[in-house]
């Protein structure tokens, strides 16, 4: 088996790859984001933002399905079972195809309905959104069955690939923006079929490198009943959690659309931006980390897996940090740096979703052990239970009156409440104590936080709104975050680690 220093190692060169991919795509997609916003008008944007929304309501299924392809691929690769692997990657194809078509359908029918007389559409852009509707369908339908492919590549850990297609995407959405600007026909509908052709060509791509970098590819009818019984067993208790994501994601968009119309929607999709930005900045370690929690429990290793747990916690939060802060700080300068027209509620909506995504940095290296012993009914069950609350609260807030941010502040309550409830199925799952948990991640990720937090702060209450202020408190940000986690929340053995790596990469004497 692979020692700790070794997985350090790929978790750390796997993470560059991703992160050298994030940069780009952070970039693109903020820059491309202004550009389309300016283009098709805040009504476009927001009914192209909630058009796809619409979609995502058929596609959550597909979420729980992805997320079994992932942990049976990985846990067979962990165990060394290429010939299971081969037969896990041919069913979960077949169970994707046949969800493909059956979300197909459904938008098809429930979905056009919801469309034309549900959403609050203006007259005369009705056929522009029934056009791009058809073509967001097509592009659901690659994307469901293309999920295996991906979960191949990340089990593979092959995130080199994954870094390549993520700056091919990006760079695809660059000229998209640009023959947008230049078109003569319907923007919306220029950009719909785009985006489209652009879907087509990564799943074209997807099927050739993995057929022929993959002995496992295996594009065919399976018939092991046993494992599509597991699958969809797993995928059925997953089903739940995609269930309460929808809800609280495009559930919550469609409130929004019900209620204030297009134009709110706008600033809805325009605080994901900002957020999704900061939250792939820590994503892309914990993509790279899942993989070896995993297979450390496949093999057995369970203080290795202890170790990858804290330290994913720990890290992904730290990376957070240190985007948040100035974010948090200076919302409205950055908003009208990126876009000059901010629409109404955008800096308040940004605010919330990033300080959701900081309370949950946690969540997702204490699923994967969770995910890895495949007993996750009750786990499921329980937390779906409150993030299910999300939207009839959000509903009757609405109606009561309350602004569009009702809703996030909801989420951010529930967000804290399953606090612990994750951590009592964390301990039941692998034995990680909720006390010791909350002492080596969430002490010390206090504890850095607001000592990355107080210096910036304070320059930004006695400092005049402008550019001078926000370039002073990013760089201010960057030096008190790395000082505070250098100081509180690495431990000696983490240092030493990291000490070692800016040695041998960067050559430096230290």
């Amino acid at each position: 088996m692979a020692s700790n220093s070794e997985d350090n190692k790929r978790i750390a060169k796997n993470t560059l790859f991703l992160y050298f991919r994030m940069l780009l795509t952070m970039f693109v997609s903020l820059f491309t984001s202004r550009v389309i916003l300016n283009t098709l008008g805040v009504v476009d944007y927001g009914l192209n933002n909630v058009i796809a929304g619409v979609i995502t309501l058929f596609t959550f299924l597909n979420g729980a399905l992805s997320g079994a392809t992932s942990r049976f691929l990985t846990f067979e690769l962990g165990k060394g079972n290429k010939e299971q692997v081969k037969k896990t990657f041919c069913t979960a194809f077949n169970i994707h195809f046949c969800m493909a078509i059956i979300v197909v359908l459904f938008c098809e029918t429930a979905g056009l309905w919801i469309v034309n007389n549900v959403l609050e559409i203006p007259a005369d852009r009705l056929f522009a959104c029934n056009v791009i509707y058809q073509f967001v369908i097509i592009s659901a339908f690659l994307s469901i069955t293309q999920v295996p492919l991906n979960a191949m590549i990340i089990s593979h850990e092959r995130m080199n690939i994954y870094a390549y297609l993520g700056v091919s995407d990006a760079i695809f959405k660059l000229c998209v923006a640009y023959l947008i600007t230049i078109s003569t026909f319907d923007k919306l509908i220029t950009l719909g079929s785009l985006n489209m052709i652009i879907s087509i060509g990564i799943y074209i791509f997807y099927h050739i490198y993995c057929k022929r970098s993959f002995s496992e590819y295996n594009i065919g009818i399976s018939r092991e009943k046993k494992l599509y019984k597991e699958m969809l067993g797993f995928s059925t208790w997953s089903l739940i959690g995609q269930l309460q994501m929808m809800l609280k994601n495009q559930g919550i968009t469609i409130l929004i659309n019900v209620f204030f119309g297009p134009a709110v929607n706008a600033a809805n999709a325009i605080a994901y931006q900002v957020n999704n930005a900061i939250y792939n900045f820590s994503n892309n370690f914990t993509t790279a980390l899942v993989p070896s929690i995993i297979k450390s429990y496949a093999t057995g290793e369970r203080e290795q897996m202890k170790s990858l747990i804290f330290r994913g916690a720990k890290f992904s939060f730290f990376l957070l940090t240190i985007l948040s802060i100035p974010a948090l700080l200076e919302t409205e300068l950055i908003l009208h740096l990126w876009l000059i027209k901010v629409p109404e509620y955008t800096v308040i909506l940004t605010r919330l979703i990033i300080t959701f995504t900081l309370i949950e940095s946690y969540s997702f290296t204490v699923w994967a052990p969770i995910n890895a012993t495949g007993k996750i009914r009750d786990y499921q069950i329980f937390l779906s239970c409150i993030y299910l609350l999300i939207l009839p609260l959000s509903f009757l807030s609405y109606k009561l009156g309350a602004e569009p941010s009702a809703a996030l502040i909801i989420s951010n309550i529930l967000c804290i409440a399953v606090i612990p409830i994750r951590l009592f199925f964390l301990k039941k799952a692998i034995g990680i104590g909720i006390i010791e948990y909350i002492r080596k991640v969430f002490l010390i990720n206090i504890t850095v936080f607001i000592a990355s937090l107080v210096l910036p702060l304070i320059i930004h209450l006695y400092l005049p709104f402008g550019i001078t202020r926000f370039l002073i408190i990013g760089t201010t940000s960057v030096i008190s975050s790395t000082i505070s986690i250098y100081s509180f929340g690495l431990t000696s053995m983490e240092r030493k680690f990291f000490l070692t790596l800016l040695k041998t990469k960067l050559h430096l004497n230290i």
